[in-house]
């Protein structure tokens, strides 16, 4: 027991020692936190999609000339990939909730009937407003077609489109784009301050003095860990307050939930930051391979573009990137309301990344300290 309080006190020492370090300089104070809140401010009102790629799913309830014409001019748009063709109404919600279809066509019984009699005739398009703009775009795309459509048989009867975007009702970007900041900029500052920690304490002739104290490898690993995790969620927690009351986008799953998939993310992102400050011998090493890192793991997250949008070479290399699970477990939760069963997923690769990463870096600490 008392050995048990000597590690403890002894990680506590170099975990204080660490915070102090990064928050005794006015300069440093500014710059954990203001970043975070500049950027978070800039997306939310700069952020904007292109189309290139809609998966979609059909009910063709009428199964008739006319539905069969119009499915077959989206499909011929090069946009449009039909994923499914479901034969139940039951079957809409698993497509739009497990991100398989963008939008979900759905024509009914009457559709051509309705045609012959030269009424209107109505066609739902179900969307996924957690890819809000995209979404939007899908949508202006079905238009065209349907008007295309309805200018070729003349001006009337009319195929007109009744729309319900699931989970984003007004279709605003910003509800897309300013949930996945939370993890996203948050580990831009959490990578970089993990992967100085050793550089910086090399540079400033601490590290030596870090040698011959009794401390381990592994306390030393948790020392340098735990202040960078607590920055990251610090971090997260001031964007979040950002998005939920200046923005007022709002929430639909737990807190509890969203905090503990930000938790494992941010170790995750620490045990990666922290490997690149073992093999980096200064501070300007330390500042190169961090930036060398960051711009693939945010082009590979799905924060901008859907990974489906990606090449499968890339799909299958975005397994190893934190981020693209962070940033999916934190849309699921903020905008879906999705439980711990739904995103269970999402932590299993961060569980796995920082199963590698931390020993990896434990590893180099021991043999930097050896």
């Amino acid at each position: 027991m008392h050995r048990a309080l000597i590690y403890i006190s002894q990680i506590a020492s170099l975990i204080l020692k660490e915070m102090l370090a990064l928050v005794k300089d006015p300069a440093n104070r500014a710059l954990l936190f203001m970043p975070a809140i500049t950027q978070a401010l800039l997306f939310g009102y700069g952020a904007t999609y292109d189309l290139t790629f809609a998966p979609y799913a059909v009910l063709d309830q009428s199964r008739s000339a006319a539905s069969t014409e119009i499915l077959a001019r989206l499909d011929g748009t090069g946009v449009f990939i039909r994923t499914a063709t479901l034969t139940s109404s039951s079957q809409i919600a698993e497509q739009i909730d497990t991100g398989k279809a963008l939008l979900v066509v759905s024509i009914p019984d009457d559709f051509e009937a309705r045609l012959a009699t030269g009424m209107q005739a109505p066609l739902q398009l179900i969307l996924d407003g957690r890819n809000s703009s995209t979404a939007g775009l899908a949508s202006a795309y079905v238009g065209a077609v349907l008007a295309a459509y309805n200018k070729t048989h003349g001006a009337s009867p009319t195929v007109n489109v009744e729309t319900r975007a699931w989970f984003n009702p007004n279709l605003e970007s910003r509800w897309n784009m300013m949930p996945a900041l939370i993890a996203a900029l948050s580990m831009m500052q959490t990578l970089m301050l993990a992967a100085l920690s050793v550089a910086r304490e090399r540079e400033q002739g601490t590290f030596d003095q870090l040698l011959v104290t009794p401390l381990t490898p592994s306390q030393i690993l948790i020392g340098k860990a735990l202040p960078s995790m607590f920055v990251g969620i610090i971090q997260s927690t001031l964007i979040f307050l950002i998005i939920r009351f200046w923005f007022q986008i709002p929430m639909s799953g737990s807190v509890w939930l969203l905090y503990l998939g930000l938790a494992i993310f941010t170790l995750a992102s620490v045990g990666i930051g922290l490997s690149v400050s073992a093999v980096s011998l200064t501070m300007q090493q330390a500042m190169l391979y961090t930036f060398m890192l960051i711009m693939p793991l945010m082009l590979l997250s799905g924060l901008l573009t859907p990974v489906g949008n990606m090449p499968k070479i890339l799909q299958i290399i975005t397994y190893i990137n934190p981020l693209r699970f962070g940033v999916d477990l934190v849309r699921r939760v903020y905008l879906e309301g999705a439980t711990f069963s739904d995103v269970v997923f999402n932590f299993l690769p961060l569980l796995s990344v920082a199963a590698v990463t931390l020993p990896l870096a434990a590893w180099l600490f021991r043999n930097r300290l050896s």
